[in-house]
């Protein structure tokens, strides 16, 4: 046992943090909080913010001791002055040599859709949460969703579209009839409802506005029928569903600011749901996990509909990882601490039996 613990903590962990993505700020809060826990048990703890590249370790440490928020997402003008090549050029460089596990606390882009755990397959080097493959079609909503109607998933309606339909009327018009007034519009291959807009009357301009928004951040674009509802959200650790949260905002709709603005969202854990419906959201939400392929951890969320329906919306490889992000929130609620479920990550990674 002193054996295993000895190597435990000489272990070297790569937090991986911050990214390209216009969710680098969530990024950067969460990995933030991860470095500090693992240190607290005892973990050589390598801070590298992948935007770097081959300069990471000089230039992250400083962001452990900065004032960090979240409040807003990155724009695309701020993210403009990095490139995808960083990613490449700090994967490949002497800083992985030594690295015996990396905690990937990246989301969005390249750090959340099987790119950057692509690059650390080809270099042998174990990381926490799924694999590069699920990581991809769990972040391609469309892939995603087909998988779900074929594991018998129920999910909103949806369709495809691209830039140019917001120039067509007619299927403008199109859209309306098959969904309704009420249309949710959003990139495929995002995360954080980046890029998302609810129309909420059926006006034609305001799908059309909806997808001109949704482009600005990707070519691929989900139109999805809006679900009146709870919205509720189920994290997996291992292949247990953790207790369900209900997610509670001033004004009904969770979006970016709601999400990273203290005091605007309440969160109810668990959730006040009959036995049924709490077990059968579970349920849903580990078959949701393994239908795409996740592995170690995820978090699936749900709209519940007045019927007591919950419809499956997505499955996120890499959730918000603060101390007080849901994954930790629903975790604690069973008795394992934010610096506890750290571990279990890298030792879910490492395949290391917990003694």
């Amino acid at each position: 046992m002193d054996g295993h613990l000895k190597y435990i903590n000489n272990m070297n962990i790569a937090v991986l943090f911050g990214g390209i993505s216009t969710e680098r700020n969530v990024s950067l809060v969460g990995g933030k909080a991860v470095c500090e826990a693992l240190r607290t048990k005892g973990y050589n703890v390598i801070p590298i913010d992948p935007a770097f590249g081959a300069d990471a370790l000089h230039k992250t440490e400083s962001l452990l001791n900065a004032e960090l928020t979240a409040q807003n997402f990155a724009t695309l003008e701020e993210l403009s002055a990095f490139s995808p090549r960083s990613y490449l050029d700090c994967i490949n460089s002497p800083l992985f040599d030594d690295i015996d596990c990396a905690f990937i606390v990246l989301h969005g882009k390249y750090g959340e859709d099987g790119v950057i755990q692509s690059l650390l397959d080809l270099r042998g080097i174990p990381y926490t949460g799924s694999g590069a493959r699920a990581s991809a079609v769990a972040m391609d909503k469309l892939t995603s969703k087909t998988l779900f109607a074929a594991n018998g998933i129920i999910t909103p309606r949806w369709e495809m579209l691209q830039p140019a339909d917001a120039d067509d009327m007619d299927f403008l018009t199109d859209i309306r009839k098959n969904f309704g007034k009420r249309i949710v519009i959003k990139p495929s291959d995002q995360g954080s409802t980046v890029g998302l807009t609810i129309v909420k009357d059926g006006s034609l301009e305001d799908i059309a506005a909806g997808i001109r928004n949704a482009a600005v951040y990707s070519p691929n674009i989900l139109a999805e029928r809006y679900v009146e509802g709870r919205e509720l959200t189920v994290a997996i650790l291992d292949q247990e569903a953790l207790p369900v949260i209900e997610i509670v905002t001033d004004d009904g709709f969770y979006d970016y600011q709601h999400k990273y603005t203290k005091g605007q969202t309440n969160y109810i854990c668990p959730a006040k749901l009959s036995e049924d419906i709490a077990g059968f959201t579970q349920n849903m939400a580990l078959s949701a996990y393994n239908a795409i392929g996740c592995k170690c951890f995820a978090r699936v969320d749900f709209i519940l509909d007045a019927e007591g329906q919950p419809f499956c919306l997505e499955v996120n490889t890499i959730p918000g990882f603060s101390s007080t992000s849901l994954v930790p929130m629903a975790a604690k609620a069973t008795g394992i601490e934010f610096a506890d479920l750290c571990e279990k990550l890298i030792n879910l990674a490492c395949n290391i039996t917990e003694e």
